[in-house]
């Protein structure tokens, strides 16, 4: 319904090996992961693995193909789709500096740099930005965040990246997307404004030059976000204890993008007074 379905990929990604051993390892995992939830794999060996991704080393000598699992080429391009079709069927968007969150006469009142918005409800959907809100609202979650960084790049001439991968044994992601090549590191622990800390992109860059035919940088600077992390891991979900008319949507640590139109969708049937889709209670603001 957006017009985004050229934004969409469906044929899956390969986690790529080095060894043997953590191959044959990993595939009773594979198997496992298929029977219990539906995620479907193929076993890949080096001969297969070189033909659908030529540009790979030597290094390479399996893996195992995700085959039913989706991918975004352009992240941005489909939020500002749905983004667009919300405003077809009516809705407003607003962009503006929020400043304060109160409660009166009934209603919840957000004061802007453009100006206050009043209501009778409200979602806080503030991300890793949260503690700050829940501080002034009178709430105290064990809130984290796990940090990354990416950057993109260009292939090496000739060369050309087909399929989203991960080097299993080095623990980064190569994908491709419409801005370049993304080369993605795992996390780190630290706070939302502390400086950055690029030396794991630095070393995530070191091995997979030498792992696939990376070319040059495309930006001068890489781009750090902060994943906001709940202690149990799980997101916040659903009415806000103590406070009629509020409600929290944050939390969801890696699996924002992913989880975002679901926790809509449940959000939505819960303030409409319908039967949510899945068991809210893990998902309480009161769980703590």
């Amino acid at each position: 319904p957006a017009g985004a379905e050229h934004l969409i990929r469906r044929d899956g990604w390969l986690q790529v090996f080095r060894t043997q051993q953590a191959f044959d390892a990993f595939l009773a995992k594979a198997r496992d992961f298929e029977t219990r939830f539906g995620v479907t794999h193929a076993r890949i060996d080096r001969e297969q693995l070189h033909a659908m991704e030529p540009g790979l080393g030597d290094a390479a000598l399996g893996a195992i193909h995700w085959t039913n699992t989706w991918s975004v080429t352009d992240p941005g391009g489909l939020v500002q789709a749905y983004a667009d079709y919300f405003v077809s069927l009516g809705g407003t968007i607003k962009q503006a500096e929020a400043a304060d969150i109160t409660r009166g006469d009934g209603h919840w009142r957000l004061d802007t740099d453009q100006g206050a918005l009043s209501a009778d409800e409200l979602v806080l959907a503030t991300g890793p930005w949260s503690p700050e809100w829940l501080k002034r609202l009178g709430y105290e979650l064990p809130m984290f965040v796990m940090r990354g960084y990416h950057m993109h790049y260009d292939a090496a001439e000739g060369a050309a990246l087909n399929y989203a991968l991960m080097d299993a044994e080095k623990g980064y992601l190569l994908t491709p997307k419409k801005a370049g090549l993304r080369l993605t590191t795992g996390a780190e622990l630290n706070t939302i404004d502390a400086p950055p800390r690029l030396g794991q992109l630095e070393a995530a860059e070191r091995e997979a030059r030498g792992f696939f035919a990376l070319g040059a940088r495309r930006e001068a600077t890489p781009w750090k976000g902060a994943r906001p992390c709940l202690a149990d891991m799980k997101p916040v979900i659903g009415p806000a204890h103590g406070n009629d008319g509020l409600w929290f949507a944050f939390g969801h640590g890696h699996q924002g993008f992913t989880l975002g139109p679901a926790t809509g969708r449940l959000i939505g049937q819960m303030m409409d007074g319908e039967t949510p889709m899945v068991d809210m209670r893990p998902f309480r603001s009161d769980r703590f």
